[in-house]
């Protein structure tokens, strides 16, 4: 290994030790179905989870979307009936006064409140809102408007990357700059429902990380929870989720999510990850100080030698336990004379040589 790469393991492994973990959003989406009170018990769920933050998605529909627009393959199987984005989208939006009601009962439930925006009036109704960080969704990556407004909040951002190219990537990330945003943390996506193991590509969050320099995490749109849990053991450092009631539930998202079973498991599971990820350096744990003196090997007489005697290789063994002359030490003691009778099995000390 170079001496950058030693310095560069050095940075990950320092940076991983001051980290404050994994953030976990609960990505509730447009799951609430259009209903208030299915909303706030996503935000109940997201909680009882373990989740740090819950998301929703912020729109209106007549600036999302022209009337006739297609819905994707995984909208029109889950909603046949709505026949466009329009009118599927018309029927799962919020207003103003219900995004004031959640953000305020997240925060009374002591969950973060995290919504997308996707057109300008949106942001600064989220900025009125205090929100933490803004979350620009990967099919807004290219709408370097919406990302100027985004940006000119001076929060921090996190931006999801799915379907686009470095170059796309690199030019939303000047354009946040350049508009004053805060931290941006860039979430590897792939933008499909659910997306296909074999086309989830995470080693493409190291070339994030390499390219931009930036934290980089998850948005996970896979069945389960393997893949999630992969993404942080290779140091994803937001993982974001799709959350739902019941996976069985008409809508476009729900059969793509997680219950609140199994959101609670992969958080669990994380934590888990957190705990054994340690701080990169190489040094025995605790744990195995006890083990180091059972199981490590000592230097020890092979016969009985007495006092006088000039100590040749053969009379020395090397023998557990570990708590006498380690093993490194044998070629040391090679000519060294014994001050006293030492039996055969005692482990050698250097107050007994000279």
């Amino acid at each position: 290994m170079s001496h950058s790469e030693v310095v560069e393991t050095r940075r990950v492994a320092s940076s991983r030790a001051e980290s404050p973990g994994v953030q976990v959003i609960a990505e509730a989406g447009v799951n609430h179905n259009g209903c208030l009170d299915t909303a706030m018990a996503l935000v109940d769920a997201a909680r009882e989870c373990g989740a740090d933050a819950v998301k929703f998605q912020w729109f209106k529909a007549e600036q999302l979307v022209t009337a006739d627009a297609a819905q994707a393959s995984y909208q029109r199987k889950a909603c046949p009936e709505d026949g466009s984005q329009y009118a599927m989208l018309k029927r799962l939006e919020l207003g103003l006064d219900d995004f004031r009601r959640l953000a305020q009962y997240s925060r009374d439930s002591g969950i973060e409140f995290l919504a997308s925006p996707f057109d300008e009036d949106s942001v600064e109704w989220l900025a009125a809102l205090d929100v933490g960080c803004f979350k620009v969704a990967s099919g807004e990556l290219t709408n370097l408007p919406l990302l100027t407004r985004i940006g000119a909040q001076g929060k921090p951002v996190l931006l999801s990357t799915g379907m686009s190219f470095l170059g796309e990537i690199e030019a939303a990330l000047a354009t946040l700059s350049a508009a004053g945003a805060g931290d941006v943390t860039v979430l590897h996506c792939v933008s499909e429902y659910p997306a296909p193991v074999d086309q989830i590509n995470l080693a493409a969050m190291d070339t994030l990380a390499q390219a931009f320099g930036c934290p980089v995490g998850y948005s996970d749109h896979s069945d389960g929870i393997d893949i999630a849990l992969a993404a942080v053991a290779r140091g994803a450092v937001v993982i974001e989720k799709h959350l739902t009631m019941d996976t069985s539930m008409a809508g476009p998202d729900h059969a793509a999510s997680l219950d609140p079973q199994a959101f609670l498991a992969m958080v669990t599971a994380i934590r888990r990850i957190e705990q054994a990820l340690g701080d990169g350096r190489k040094r025995p744990a605790p744990c195995e100080q006890p083990q180091r003196e059972l199981v490590r090997r000592s230097v020890v007489a092979g016969r009985d030698i007495d006092a006088g005697e000039v100590l040749a290789h053969a009379d020395l063994l090397l023998k557990r336990p570990g708590s006498g002359l380690p093993a490194a030490a044998l070629p040391q003691l090679i000519g060294r004379v014994a001050r006293r009778r030492i039996g055969r099995d005692a482990l050698l000390d250097w107050a007994d040589l000279t």
